[in-house]
């Protein structure tokens, strides 16, 4: 077929972001004082390393990758500031740099054009996987969900699966836990019955697997699908295996094993920070600091909150910086800040409802309930629990709503309403 304009257009420009890619590897090569062999190590050869910095041929996303992490540096080092005219490589790097705002508008430009079906669905793919990092669920399952369905149509199983990796992600993170759980399941029968999707797939579908169980409060069988995985761990590169440590960390805390859970989150905030992910240090940092909190030290759990908080500003994420807020909200309640606690309790939860967070906006209510009850206003008190177990019947939370439940039938037992607290405790009773 002639080439049209626009395909020039696109060559062209793909040629310039290749020959600028180039420069910027020599540049930080030179830097770093490594020659073109050294930096080629025993996965590429030094002509190859030549041809990148020259801009005669184009770098995959696992070459770039790789590459950075030889000069200890994130990808982005080797992207420029963004371009108002974007070509389909400069978008998916800045996917696989972790600019995840950058790439959703790239791709959203691109859909814009007229593209073939088979282009149409990976951009949609790539708008997926950028709107599932930023916690947009609505926004993931309308891209995931129109991809699977030209995949399917193309008869590309291998890019079906992955896009219906990223509408499981979609579900999720629109509170649809049970529909992200089948479609999950489904896909981990397709990779245990042959079908070749990604290296780390089977890895990325047991941690996500684990995240659902967790998130309904089955900690024990969220473990057992981490410990599955953890044989499949030793390939991956940083960034993924920082992501798998901090699953895992969760996991552990939630278990109960508070040791187990500081040393492998800490693990996996060396792994994200050597990596350059800074935002996502900052949601290691936070968890981190529950597990201080729970074991007792209260000095850097405060410490790693505050880190976490700055970072969440600074990045102008309302739904994480919910989430800080409530952990900071839970450390105050514990040093006898009573009053700092209801106030950063109150933010968080107006912030998580602003957000559609409703699990932070429930855990918020929550704590707000126990430092009303700290402060002696246990209308108050009543109140915000009798929310926050209307939210937990809503979202499905069964582990919260038995913990909501006990905690107000202790508020109750204290006031000498015995019938109350006896009403509470039946219900937690039945709640599965």
């Amino acid at each position: 077929m002639p080439r049209t304009r626009s395909d020039t257009r696109d060559v062209d420009l793909e040629t310039e972001l290749a020959r600028r890619i180039g420069e910027r590897i020599r540049d930080v090569r030179l830097r770093a004082g490594l020659t073109q062999q050294q930096l080629a190590g025993e996965r590429y050869t030094k002509a190859y390393i030549s041809a990148l910095e020259h801009g005669i041929t184009r770098p995959s996303m696992v070459a770039l990758t790789y590459i950075a992490e030889r000069l200890s540096v994130p990808p982005s080092a080797f992207l420029g500031e963004p371009q108002p005219v974007w070509s389909r490589l400069e978008v998916d790097m800045r996917l696989a740099a972790g600019e995840w705002a950058g790439a959703a508008d790239g791709y959203q430009a691109l859909l814009a054009e007229s593209i073939d079906d088979a282009t149409r669905a990976e951009v949609l793919r790539g708008l997926a996987e950028a709107s599932a990092r930023m916690d947009r669920g609505r926004a993931t399952v309308a891209a995931a969900s129109e991809s699977v369905r030209l995949f399917t149509g193309l008869g590309r199983k291998a890019d079906e699966a992955l896009a219906r990796y990223w509408l499981a992600y979609g579900m999720y993170l629109s509170d649809n836990e049970a529909e992200a759980r089948v479609l999950l399941n489904g896909l981990l029968e397709q990779v245990r019955g042959g079908l070749r999707v990604e290296p780390d797939f089977e890895m990325r579908l047991l941690t996500a697997m684990a995240a659902i169980e967790s998130r309904l409060g089955e900690h024990g069988r969220a473990l057992a699908f981490l410990e599955e995985a953890r044989g499949l761990s030793d390939d991956l590169d940083d960034r993924r295996r920082a992501n798998y440590l901090f699953n895992l960390a969760i996991s552990y805390r939630e278990t109960g094993d508070l040791e187990a859970a500081i040393r492998v989150g800490q693990q996996g905030l060396a792994l994200y920070r050597g990596s350059g992910a800074t935002f996502e240090s900052a949601t290691i940092e936070n968890d981190l600091a529950m597990a201080y909190l729970a074991v007792g030290n209260l000095d850097r759990a405060a410490e790693l909150a505050g880190e976490a908080h700055e970072e969440f500003e600074r990045a102008g994420d309302d739904r994480f910086l919910a989430a800080v807020l409530e952990t900071e909200a839970q450390v105050a309640l514990a040093q006898g800040q009573i009053e700092e606690a209801v106030d950063r309790a109150h933010k968080a939860r107006e912030l998580a409802r602003a957000s559609g967070n409703r699990l932070v906006e429930m855990a918020a209510l929550s704590t707000a309930a126990r430092a009303e009850r700290q402060r002696g206003d246990p209308v108050a008190a009543a109140d915000r629990f009798a929310e926050a177990a209307a939210l937990a019947r809503e979202v499905g939370a069964p582990a919260r709503l038995r913990e909501i439940l006990g905690a107000w039938a202790e508020l109750r037992a204290d006031a000498g309403d015995y019938r109350g607290a006896y009403e509470l405790t039946a219900e937690a009773a039945l709640v599965k």
